[in-house]
């Protein structure tokens, strides 16, 4: 890296404290009041920091933090990563994290879908690496075609090499406005969002998956080098060799997370077989697929924000004797809309004892009243946790699906665990 201007030095300074004085006085972790006060004394940071550094910008609807954790943690095997990977993804938290780890070379940054054209332009960054888009936070996010329209066009607009998801039809039609690319069969469990073609609006058909193509403009799914097969626990290198991956980050879209993973960390020239090994030591991110036992009971965590998100949370629950408690809020960080509640299909949790907590719980219950899954309402999880066991002396496990605020609550309770 060069050295930075004397300005750009008083700023990234000046930021650090603030961060530091925020996680002192635990008003929160200081990645973005840092950044905000670094952008006061020098607007330009970002793209300052940027100079010199081989960084990777991560995006899509679901699975950018846990990707964002699992790129940082293969690339630590040649040294520093200058990374944001609790979640801090708008530029404030970028200058965070690069002001944070100034020697790094290598970097790894979580990007906002509705900020990657920004973040890009400022980084220049060496990779791109896009997943999915989905419908999310329906009263303040760009509607996603959109999104994918802007992402488009700025990538047409740079030399940055693209690593994206090629099994979903809005993020290969983002990617291919990139002059290259690699493509990776990730999967995309979540289809809702893409029978229309995002090039000309016709139908897409999908006889076979994860094949889909156009039979209008001819925009088709493009030939992917890296693919996983969920089947068999494998990912499928270039090269046709099949790595088991035993991953201990539970379903397959922490699968498809490894595989974007492994294609980006080949890029900065490590071999896939060690890359998955590394990326077995990450069993949790951020609190998320954590496992915490209280009153004799194991309670694991997961994340949901949206449709997408929740359908793959549901794939990963234990058998039905294990009950589930879901929480849902509606915060700014949450989006105030919850009609997205209508879109996901909750019949699966018939078979099971399910308890609803959060702000909004009233809405989670009319929903699930309508699709006929009996539930119980509750204020916390100590409390669901005490009538279960005077219920059920033997219960020893309970698993929690929770959107962002209701999650970071519930996280707090437990002492923010990792």
């Amino acid at each position: 890296m060069s050295e930075l201007p004397l300005r750009a030095q008083l700023a990234s300074v000046l930021g650090r404290s603030a961060a530091s004085l925020s996680r002192a006085t635990g008003r929160g972790d200081g990645s973005v009041i840092g950044g905000r006060v670094a952008l006061k004394v020098e607007p330009d940071l970002l793209a300052k920091l940027a100079q010199g550094r081989r960084l990777a910008l991560i995006s899509a609807t679901n699975g950018k933090t846990t990707t964002t954790r699992l790129i940082a943690q293969a690339l630590r095997e040649f040294g520093d990563v200058a990374t944001n990977e609790y979640g801090a993804n708008m530029p404030t938290g970028h200058i965070t994290a690069l002001s944070d780890n100034k020697s790094a070379v290598n970097g790894v940054l979580e990007v906002d879908e509705k900020y990657l054209p920004q973040v890009l332009k400022a980084t220049n960054p060496s990779f791109v690496v896009l997943m999915n888009l989905s419908r999310d936070q329906m009263d303040r996010a760009s509607e996603i075609n959109l999104l994918a329209k802007k992402w488009r066009t700025a990538l047409a607009q740079t030399d940055t090499h693209v690593i994206a998801n090629a099994d979903d039809p809005l993020v290969a039609w983002a990617g291919l406005g990139a002059p290259n690319a690699t493509w990776v069969s990730a999967g995309q469990r979540w289809k809702e969002d893409s029978w229309c073609c995002p090039e000309c609006g016709g139908h897409l058909k999908r006889e076979t998956d994860p094949h889909w193509e156009c039979p209008e403009c001819g925009l088709a799914r493009p030939s992917a080098t890296w693919a996983v097969d969920n089947d068999n626990d494998v990912l499928v290198a270039p090269d046709g060799q099949q790595i088991k991956l035993r991953m201990n980050l539970p379903g397959d879209a922490n699968r498809a997370n490894a595989a974007i993973a492994a294609a980006t960390a080949a890029g900065y020239g490590m071999h896939p077989e060690r890359t998955i090994e590394r990326l077995r030591e990450v069993t949790s991110v951020a609190g998320r697929y954590t496992s915490v036992v209280t009153m004799g009971v194991e309670v694991r965590l997961l994340l949901s924000k949206n449709p997408a998100g929740w359908l793959e949370s549901f794939a990963v629950l234990d058998p039905p004797r294990v009950p589930v408690i879901l929480a849902v809020n509606a915060q700014i960080p949450d989006g105030k809309d919850t009609s997205w509640l209508w879109d996901v299909d909750y019949t699966v949790l018939r078979d099971r004892r399910v308890f609803v907590m959060g702000e909004r719980r009233t809405d989670l219950a009319l929903r699930l009243e309508t699709d006929e899954v009996p539930f119980e309402v509750a204020d916390r999880v100590d409390e669901v946790l005490a009538k279960l066991k005077a219920e059920r002396p033997d219960i020893t496990k309970v698993d929690v699906i929770a959107n962002y605020t209701a999650f970071q609550q519930i996280r707090t309770a437990y002492g923010r665990v990792q």
